[in-house]
């Protein structure tokens, strides 16, 4: 068994943990997986946090008061190289039934379910990092309390993808591995020469995504498909408002292959700022920022087919000085 198969292992036993939700037992199962002093990077209002018994004081045990059944269901889960450390991916939902506020957003007391991509380091058999960008968006715009200007693209649960293979268990293929990732480091590459170094076409979309693309994004922005959707719903407004974005080198970025599949974190990733048009209904503030994505992208047949994007937009929002929480508990307010 590789390195890397024994790593999505361990994240296995974290993953059957919150699968069956035991609150009088986590404590017990993270100390397997995670180290001491795990350094853990959480999707805003969390922020970082170090040790187990703290993030599951802070966040997962109000998670499960709000959500007594809580439920985790993976979609991929993949593991690679990168920065000179072994990563595993994952990407899938927390669902269970909304009983209780969390985060004061309003309990629906029916099912519902949050998308979240969580990214793993490991060291001598334990986790010694985490990063992760929950959809808590969704669950706003689920409860009929999203504040802020609606999405441009389709809110929805992102599938599985269609190949149904996103768990990964076959041995690590150096080969095909670094192919996917080389195909999208030039894809983004690409990308990232408009509008600064020419125009739309100099991207070369065509080129890189399959015709049926699909491109599943947070709420706040939505979710696409074809090259013309991810255009119009979401390139086009995005390099309106930020034409400068670039990566971001002094953030704790990541990015690593699995066969078929690609992904890329950030704690942050990207730096842009803020001009032309606004952004996410966000007037132009010349205001530089920062930005956590955390992508999935599956390619087939020599072209990226579906794109998981999470993005942390309630840091978004922090960073422009726009307190998502206080708008959205005056719009709720006669609902508290």
């Amino acid at each position: 068994m590789d390195i890397y198969q024994q790593h999505k292992n361990l994240i296995a036993k974290f993953r059957a943990a919150m699968y069956d939700c035991d609150a009088s037992r986590l404590n017990a199962q993270f100390a397997e997986v995670f180290a001491p002093n795990c350094e853990f990077r959480f999707t805003h209002p969390f922020e970082d946090m170090t040790g187990c018994d703290t993030l599951i004081e802070r966040v997962y045990q109000p998670l499960l008061a709000a959500m007594p059944d809580l439920e985790r269901r993976d979609y991929i889960v993949m593991a690679g190289p990168a920065n000179g450390s072994t990563w595993v991916g994952c990407a899938g939902m927390y669902m269970g039934v909304f009983e209780r506020p969390w985060l004061d957003i309003p309990p629906t007391k029916k099912l519902v379910a949050m998308r979240y991509h969580e990214f793993f380091r490991v060291e001598d058999g334990q986790v010694v990092e985490m990063q992760a960008v929950w959809d808590i968006p969704s669950l706003m715009v689920q409860a009929a309390a999203w504040p802020l200007a609606p999405s441009l693209g389709t809110d929805w649960l992102a599938p599985a993808p269609a190949t149904q293979d996103g768990i990964l268990t076959a041995p690590y293929d150096p080969i095909k591995s670094d192919a996917s990732l080389n195909w999208v480091i030039e894809m983004l590459t690409e990308m990232g020469k408009h509008p600064l170094k020419g125009g739309p076409e100099i991207m070369q979309l065509e080129k890189f995504w399959h015709p049926k693309l699909c491109w599943y994004g947070p709420s706040g922005i939505g979710s696409m498909r074809q090259v013309s959707g991810f255009r119009k719903w979401h390139q086009i407004p995005f390099l309106k408002a930020l034409p400068d974005r670039r990566v971001y080198m002094h953030g704790k970025g990541v990015m690593f292959g699995d066969g078929d599949y690609v992904g890329a974190a950030g704690w942050p990733n990207m730096q842009m700022t803020v001009t032309g048009d606004g952004w996410l209904g966000i007037a132009p503030s010349n205001k530089p920022i920062t930005i956590r994505s955390f992508d999935f992208w599956r390619c087939e047949n020599g072209l990226i087919r579906e794109n998981w994007v999470l993005i942390d937009l309630l840091h978004v929002y922090h960073q422009l000085g726009v307190d998502v929480f206080s708008r959205m508990r005056e719009l709720t307010y006669a609902r508290q």
